[in-house]
């Protein structure tokens, strides 16, 4: 599925001053780009994107087979054509022999950001000992951030925002989103602004 880019919905679109980014989702699955089953990983990133992120999104989304050739090509389009300042891949990210997101990532990247990977299966392992079988990456690639969710909607919620103790409300384990934004300045994107009791951007102070 290859969708034109379209902008974003509400709640996102509740943005008063800040500037508009753009946004690549790539869902990599065999199944569901054939029409086997509905894919859930893009409408779950879309969803928490929206109500974390206070700019104006225009999205341009992909949904692929799990073919590494494509999964480049595709990763080079959504960069150096499509211009998007951030790239999110779910899917793919595992052991198996057609799990080829974070190869298909690494051999597009500039430069890799190792600590997104570490974080996610930091977060991952809360819940699951098979996170450490995860092979998620972030790079960059020119000023875009490219970074590899899980296929799953709730460990991308888990991934993006981090945990929270349910009685105190104290951080458990800090969301990669949290330095998306500062990553973002450095890259020289548009600056980003997130709703603080979803995920608070940090920033260090000057």
């Amino acid at each position: 599925m290859n969708r034109s880019p379209t902008p974003a919905d509400a709640p996102g679109k509740h943005a008063g001053d800040h500037p508009p980014i753009r946004i690549g989702l790539v869902s990599t699955s065999d199944r569901a780009s054939a029409g086997a089953y509905q894919d859930e990983g893009i409408p779950a990133l879309k969803a928490w994107l929206l109500a974390a992120v206070l700019n104006p999104i225009e999205f341009v989304e992909r949904l692929i087979p799990d073919e590494q050739a494509l999964i480049e090509q595709t990763l080079i389009e959504l960069v150096d054509e499509a211009a998007c300042d951030l790239v999110l891949t779910t899917g793919g990210t595992g052991p198996a022999p057609r799990d080829v997101t974070p190869d298909a990532t690494l051999a597009v990247a500039h430069r890799v950001m190792p600590g997104f990977g570490e974080q996610m299966r930091q977060i991952s392992l809360h819940f699951v000992p098979t996170a450490i079988l995860s092979r998620q990456v972030g790079v960059t690639r020119g000023k875009t951030l490219i970074l590899n969710l899980p296929g799953r909607p709730r460990a991308i919620a888990e991934t993006l925002g981090g945990l929270k103790d349910k009685t105190t409300g104290a951080t458990i384990a800090h969301g990669i989103f949290a330095a998306v934004p500062m990553c973002l300045d450095l890259l020289g994107a548009p600056r980003v602004e997130t709703r603080p009791e979803i995920c608070a951007a940090f920033r260090p102070k000057a």
